[in-house]
């Protein structure tokens, strides 16, 4: 029963206004066309190729975007916690400080992250600036761990692993930043909006011989579709907006809370 319950709380979350709005003008064109006999068996082919295909498309493209994401944030981690580990590990002496303060400069970094890649493009440039200031921070405590006794060759280690997480982040930030052609993404919405609206005369070609409510099923079907798989397409496309149900969540408390 909660698997039920889950699963049709995430479809009714990919409904939204524009759900409302497309299947209510769908449902009007098709009355209007049943009640003045503007009727036409239109070809159904150009559904498929003109709409269908290039979400379906741009979803996969999306999901393969997120995939990616996904590999980078679990490298970012994986250097977190190799960071974490060669603070309190690598030293022959007792020092409880230094790993406390790496936990909360790590957690203070991935919180910036987390911030920096679910605000708007536009309030990001001040957002990676932060950003860089914790990673900053991090650096000069690697510095530090030379005066504790911590060799070359080990300190060079640790710089390393702060590099992927630079390199991390800025993969990060591009899946965030670049996404689906704006074109592909216009000319798909654009067609998702229109095609119920245009195919009014087919939907009451089709319905002419059975009652209106009944008439009304295939417009109403095929707007809820449509408009369903651009707000999928959608969601993939904002990962780390942290509303989606297939979002990307960057647990930074939890994760430091659970460096042993």
């Amino acid at each position: 029963m909660k698997t039920i319950l889950k699963s049709l709380r995430s479809f009714i979350q990919i409904f939204n206004l524009t759900t409302l709005i497309v299947t209510a003008l769908s449902l009007l064109a098709t009355y209007i066309c049943m009640q003045y006999g503007i009727i036409a068996d239109m070809p159904q082919t150009v559904i498929g190729i003109a709409v269908v295909f290039p979400i379906v498309f741009s979803i996969g493209s999306a999901f393969q975007r997120r995939e990616n994401a996904l590999k980078d944030y679990s490298n970012l981690k994986a250097h977190c916690r190799s960071i974490f580990l060669s603070t309190r590990d690598w030293f022959d002496d007792e020092n409880t400080e230094q790993p406390e303060e790496v936990k909360l400069l790590l957690q203070k970094l991935l919180i910036s992250i987390r911030v920096c890649l679910a605000v708007k493009r536009k309030e990001r440039n001040k957002k990676e600036h932060e950003v860089y200031h914790n990673f900053s921070e991090l650096s000069l405590f690697i510095k530090k761990l030379r005066t504790r006794g911590m060799v070359a060759g080990e300190i060079s280690r640790v710089n390393q692993y702060l590099s992927k997480m630079i390199e991390g982040f800025e993969s990060l930030k591009h899946v965030a930043q670049y996404r689906t052609p704006i074109t592909l993404r216009a000319y798909s919405r654009i067609f998702i909006f229109l095609t119920p609206i245009i195919y009014a005369p087919y939907f009451a070609y089709v319905g002419q011989n059975v009652h209106i409510l009944l008439a009304m099923v295939t417009p109403f079907l095929m707007s809820i579709v449509l408009v369903g798989l651009d707000n999928i397409q959608d969601d993939l496309e904002k990962p780390f907006d942290q509303v989606g149900e297939d979002d990307i969540f960057i647990h930074a408390e939890k994760m430091v809370k659970n460096f042993e």
